[in-house]
């Protein structure tokens, strides 16, 4: 038992460029307090130029770099065993007319499109019906109802992506951030196969 290291990649990281990777950044690990601070020290890889925005660092490796130093240990890997490192490039500038030219864009395609969605389902003609079954009289423009459901629809997709600005209204995230979520998810997954896939590849 005092040989043994438990070691956990974590699936994601992010680094600058030109940094060193240790353990302790990429890893959770388990085992002889006594060996802690060398484990965490441990140097399992640097970012160099050459290497792209996305580097996908193995178990393996990183269990050959532990070996170094601990040739005698028993170490056992539980959850992930590939850790995705993210390399960021350097931020763009912020450009305001860009941002204006994509919120008039946004604004303009989700208007039409709430417009259309209205336009085929008769939704104005069911505000008419309402209003004739409620007052008993017709009218082509019923803005008493009308004026109510635009604001609603409003309020409704706020509430709905649990945001405003920065704001979040409560802990639960936004169907959003799920979405989002499961991208990355299947990102880090494609990135772990094709990375196996090489490895294979350059073995035969």
């Amino acid at each position: 038992m005092e040989n043994t290291i438990y070691l956990r990649m974590h699936p994601r990281l992010r680094v600058n460029r030109g940094n060193v990777i240790q353990l302790a950044h990429i890893a959770q690990f388990v085992g002889d307090p006594f060996h802690f601070s060398k484990l965490k020290e441990i140097v399992v890889y640097k970012i160099s130029e050459e290497d792209q925005q996305i580097v996908v660092l193995d178990v393996m490796n990183v269990i050959k770099q532990i070996r170094k130093y601990y040739p005698d240990s028993d170490i056992q890997t539980i959850g992930p065993s590939q850790t995705i490192i993210e390399i960021p490039t350097k931020k763009r500038k912020f450009s305001i007319p860009f941002f204006i030219l994509v919120w008039i864009l946004l604004f303009i395609g989700s208007g039409l499109a709430i417009l259309n969605f209205h336009e085929e389902t008769g939704m104005q003609a069911v505000h008419q019906r309402l209003y004739w079954m409620v007052t008993g009289k017709e009218n082509d423009k019923p803005l008493i109802l009308q004026v109510p459901y635009s604001l609603g629809i409003g309020l409704g997709m706020v509430l709905f992506f649990n945001h405003i600005f920065k704001k979040k209204f409560n802990e639960e995230p936004s169907p959003l951030e799920i979405e989002m979520f499961n991208y990355q998810e299947d990102i880090d997954r494609y990135m772990t196969a094709k990375h196996n896939e090489n490895v294979r590849s350059s073995r035969d």
